[in-house]
């Protein structure tokens, strides 16, 4: 055989060799999750499946493939991060394996995608990390605080001065994320509505990070962002009616009490996902060493974290007894909507709060369960039922994990944490909080 036709056989041969011993997994979607957060576990991932990083390159605005390699075998992870409707939008054409997104699916997401069965499955759905939409101004603005009705009328353009505010600035100049971001469709379903949407004279952006460098430009600018972007900003308290005034921080976020806190989802189909897709999203989701990415990047991790905390006057005083030498976990668990079912989070949170448990001392491992509703329950005696109800729904969960509570008790619908106006405010009303006893 001539020499020259000997070589290329060969490297047709190591070529095809290499190509049967290449998988690819696509990540599409959320610019939020996609900019630094899940390149930042895709590397963790594949160093603790035993691959080498060999190369990441940016290939395009907001796209990027990670290439690692173990003996013969190699993995091509491609990331496109142009935000979190695209995941949904490639899912349907088959353009990717792991949905990215800073907001849960819609409805009509959903049904359209049904042929992949039912993304809201556990097995669908993951929640990687936790995020609060922080409210960001200028640093020199005097400005602290704002309530949520309040912060709607600025963004949709009702409030366009400073000094409406009693701020003496000139007129308010709005920076937002572009209309394919789920921060974006978190913020529209959190503050805007019909009746109040974006106003057409607000920046649209991209990217998290240029928006919050731009509004660290502007005296005069205000904005929204994702809690790993704040960078040199100014970020303010929010509250809603008849809550208390919070800034994120990684407590009011993990909890979810800040009134704008949000959660970052991974999605895979329900039906015949790729192993390498199922292991990627367990691993974003349950790992100890995902969540410190998570912490690094900049986002709130689910890693149970005790914290003292200062009780309203107004709360019942049983409740103000009972947790007086306590501490509070850094988790609320919820519910599905309109269901007593645990949603996808708090499922995985009750194993999480089992081995949290598991590795105190006996002597400490005293948990207490409050559960709460909202006003809209009825009647004040069934919603002080359906609190109950909720907190034995967990305690029930937990003896299944072999964790039996200390003490399991409803509130109704007291310390409200949200306006119950809204269907959001009811759901995040509608909870069990977890305590330690000393």
């Amino acid at each position: 055989m001539n020499k020259y036709l000997f070589i290329l056989l060969l490297l047709f041969i190591a070529n095809t060799s290499s190509a049967a011993n290449t998988q690819r997994l696509r990540l599409h979607g959320s610019n939020t999750i996609g900019a630094a957060l899940a390149p930042g576990l895709v590397k963790k991932w594949l160093n603790h499946k035993g691959y080498n990083i060999v190369s990441d390159k940016f290939l395009a605005k907001e796209e990027r493939l990670i290439v690692a390699s173990k003996a013969d075998q190699r993995i091509e992870v491609e990331i496109h991060a142009h935000g979190s409707s695209t995941s949904f939008r490639d899912f349907a054409h088959g353009k990717t394996d792991v949905g990215m997104s800073s907001r849960p699916i819609k409805q009509k997401e959903l049904k359209k995608l049904s042929f992949l069965g039912d993304l809201k499955s556990r097995d669908s759905e993951y929640i990687i990390a936790l995020d609060g939409l922080p409210i960001i101004v200028h640093p020199s603005n005097p400005l602290n605080t704002l309530d949520k009705e309040t912060v709607t009328k600025i963004f949709s353009g009702q409030i366009t001065q400073w000094r409406q505010l009693g701020i003496k600035r000139g007129r308010i100049h709005l920076y937002a994320r572009d209309n394919n971001s789920g921060t974006y469709d978190t913020f529209k379903s959190l503050v805007l509505s019909k009746k109040a949407p974006l106003a057409k004279s607000a920046k649209r952006f991209e990217s998290n990070a240029i928006l919050s460098d731009s509004v660290a430009q502007d005296p005069d600018g205000i904005g929204f962002t994702g809690l790993a972007y704040v960078r040199k900003s100014k970020v303010l308290a929010i509250s809603d009616a008849g809550s208390k005034a919070l800034k994120p921080n990684t407590y009011t976020v993990a909890t979810e009490d800040y009134t704008l806190a949000r959660r970052l989802f991974l999605y895979i189909p329900e039906k015949d996902a790729t192993p390498l897709a199922q292991d990627f999203a367990n691993f974003s989701a349950t790992s100890n060493i995902a969540d410190k990415i998570v912490t690094k990047v900049g986002f709130v991790s689910q890693r149970i974290l005790p914290f003292k905390m200062s009780i309203d006057k107004t709360a019942p005083l049983e409740y103000r007894k009972l947790t007086e030498k306590a501490q509070r976990l850094s988790l609320n668990i919820r519910f599905r909507p309109g269901s007593v079912r645990l949603d996808n989070k708090a499922l995985r949170d009750i194993e999480r709060i089992s081995r949290y448990l598991s590795q105190l001392q006996r002597k400490r491992r005293k948990i207490m369960l409050f559960g709460f509703s909202d006003s809209h329950e009825v009647a004040p005696y069934v919603s002080l039922s359906l609190s109950v109800q909720r907190a034995d729904i967990v305690a029930d969960s937990l003896l299944r994990e072999h964790v039996a509570p200390y003490k399991v008790r409803g509130y109704g619908q007291q310390l409200q944490v949200a306006s119950d106006k809204t269907n959001k405010g009811r759901y995040r009303n509608r909870r069990v909080e977890i305590w330690l006893k000393e």
